[in-house]
């Protein structure tokens, strides 16, 4: 068997898998109860003190002598006493990272001589050991036949091994989907080093490999985020199944003692609001923290939780700082951080209080159970265009956008939502952000576009090139139905300059075009708080959802077919606790961005 190996010991130590923690859990003493039948020699009280002398020494890491002290044991009991200790022994020797010395601890253990979960750890041991040994089969064998109800413990490092056993044969996605599963049972250094090498296993795949393996996944697959984070690093991201909310939130309906409630609301108590409020990020965090105040005031006095707000600093170390301060102040609820990275960092920790974070990382990890993600993403954005865009029967697009992060993403985002939905791609450019004659790249990007009524163009720049952008369209002949996303609008009203935007279709946040029922009236705003104006508004109205979604988290992440009518679009959750925003859309008219059809439609259009 190949747990008596008598190979050469380990000259360098192996890796240690993510999971040593868990050992403990694993390889609990069993007391002297348990075992006082079992041991021979010194008395069962000698022996107690001796073995729970050496699980202190596990305990303290120190593996060498703790293996020993289980060894000495093992040869002075006889029968289940020594089988206990030598899979004991076996288990310090394996966190070591002696597998051969674990095999040889183990000799020739009797399975009958082992009780609870022991059978179960033995064969996790040989399973790991079958793995160094490249013996992949008999690990896929011993795994298999761990039963369908094993402890909690032994169902995690399972799962771990599952992972090494099947990128050992290769097979990288399998490995990454075990990985998956084992995110959410895992914390800390465990979760870390899980992620690092689901990252790892995903990164050797190369594009076709990694759409192959998605279309297989369900939508709620742990393994998906990943899959698309993958695909996005390497510039070809997936088509977005869009939410198709049907259900509002807050429905009226009788509680308990016979007032009106409303459905999936839950009272808040202490929150708190993490911002950077110096720097780089300080016009951004006033627009959100002005616009989370004013739905915190307008709200019903008796339902407004107490509320705080925490600097965020300038980095993630900064932003982790900040939530420990805001949980030892009582907050149950944290909105924050802002940057991207920090939201990751954050998504690192082991998290006390809940959390709406104001970001997506760029890192693949969704969010803690309990917790959600909500931001103003190009990404979204560019896919809702490609859907509107065939809606109206628009098959062949130009994209032109600008040479920026934002950009980029929402035009690979356009790419892959138009493709996937059927539609062809005919020219594509970036537009750099210093030249002020864009022949060169119209003619790139429109001249194999063509006439007719499935024609289309797609543009993602701020409002300065677009202004340059739309009548050096008209002069090189391209008169076709323009869409865009909300970068193009600055949310000034400036009829004037804007003119050179007539009839191009954009994205953006309702509120900005008219009002939102519950929310503020943002002409009424806008005249009192100056960072409710031009681009600060559509950060502003993102701050007065951060506030909305709160009381109504629970309910969203439990039910993906419901949704908050908020001020930068119809708000729903998925399975992974990403918040999903369906745009509202506007088109201009004589320089002035007016809603599509005369109303605030945040759905697609319908053919």
């Amino acid at each position: 068997m190949l747990r008596r190996f008598e190979g050469t010991v380990i000259a360098r130590r192996a890796r240690l898998m993510p999971l040593a923690l868990l050992c403990a859990a694993l390889g609990a003493c069993a007391t002297m109860g348990d075992l006082s039948d079992r041991v021979s020699g010194a008395g069962p009280a000698a022996t107690g003190a001796q073995a729970d002398h050496a699980e202190q020494l596990y305990a303290d890491g120190q593996l060498d002598q703790a293996a020993s002290e289980f060894l000495a044991l093992a040869d002075g009991a006889r029968g289940d006493a020594a089988a206990h200790y030598r899979l004991r022994a076996a288990e310090v020797l394996r966190d070591r990272g002696d597998l051969d010395g674990a095999a040889r601890a183990l000799g020739d253990i009797k399975r009958r001589r082992l009780h609870g979960d022991e059978p179960q750890r033995l064969d996790l041991l040989d399973a790991e050991i079958a793995i160094k040994h490249g013996d992949v089969g008999r690990a896929d064998a011993l795994l298999a036949g761990l039963g369908d109800n094993p402890s909690e413990s032994v169902r995690i490092r399972a799962l771990e091994l599952r992972a090494r056993a099947d990128l050992a044969r290769g097979d990288r996605f399998a490995s990454a989907r075990s990985r998956a599963v084992l995110d959410r049972d895992l914390q800390g250094g465990d979760r870390e080093q899980n992620r690092r090498q689901l990252v790892e296993a995903l990164a050797g795949l190369d594009v076709n490999a990694l759409r192959t393996g998605v279309e297989g996944l369900r939508v709620d697959d742990p393994l998906r985020p990943w899959v698309e984070q993958a695909l996005r690093g390497k510039g070809q991201p997936l088509a977005r199944a869009l939410p198709k909310p049907s259900r509002p939130v807050g429905t009226m309906q009788p509680g308990g003692n016979g007032s009106l409630e409303s459905e999936g609301y839950n009272s808040l108590h202490r929150v708190a609001l993490l911002l950077p409020l110096s720097a780089q990020f300080a016009t951004v965090s006033q627009s959100i923290r002005d616009g989370f105040l004013t739905a915190y005031f307008a709200d019903a006095r008796e339902r407004r939780p107490e509320l705080r707000i925490y600097d965020s600093g300038k980095t993630p170390a900064d932003a982790i700082a900040a939530y420990d301060r805001a949980v030892a102040d009582g907050a149950d609820h944290v909105v924050g951080p802002l940057q991207r990275e920090s939201v990751g960092e954050l998504f690192h920790q082991s998290l006390r209080a809940r959390v709406l974070a104001l970001n997506h990382p760029d890192t693949g990890e969704v969010p803690p159970p309990g917790s959600a993600e909500f931001g103003l993403l190009p990404d979204g954005e560019g896919a809702q265009v490609a859907e509107r865009m065939v809606a109206r029967g628009i098959t062949r697009a130009a994209i032109l956008a600008a040479n920026a992060d934002w950009a980029e993403r929402a035009a690979r985002a356009f790419r892959a939502q138009f493709e996937a939905a059927g539609g062809v791609i005919t020219g594509e450019t970036r537009i750099p952000d210093k030249d002020v004659n864009y022949a060169t790249q119209i003619q790139q990007a429109t001249g194999s576009l063509g006439s007719g009524a499935d024609a289309g163009v797609f543009v993602s720049t701020r409002p300065q090139q677009a202004r340059l952008l739309l009548p050096q369209l008209k002069v090189a002949g391209v008169n076709l139905p323009v869409f865009a996303t909300s970068h193009v609008y600055a949310g000034d009203g400036n009829a004037a300059l804007d003119r050179d935007l007539d009839g191009i279709e954009f994205c953006d946040a309702p509120w900005l075009f008219g009002n939102i029922p519950g929310r503020p009236d943002r002409n009424h705003v806008a005249t009192r708080i100056d960072t409710a104006n031009g681009l600060g508004g559509r950060l502003f109205a993102f701050g007065m959802d951060a506030y909305a979604l709160l009381p109504y988290m629970d309910w969203l992440l439990a039910h993906p077919d419901s949704y908050l009518n908020g001020a930068t679009g119809e708000l729903t959750a998925d399975n992974f606790g990403r918040i999903h925003r369906l745009v509202g859309w506007a088109r201009f008219q004589n320089g002035v961005a007016l809603p599509v059809d005369g109303a605030l439609d945040s759905a697609p259009l319908q053919q």
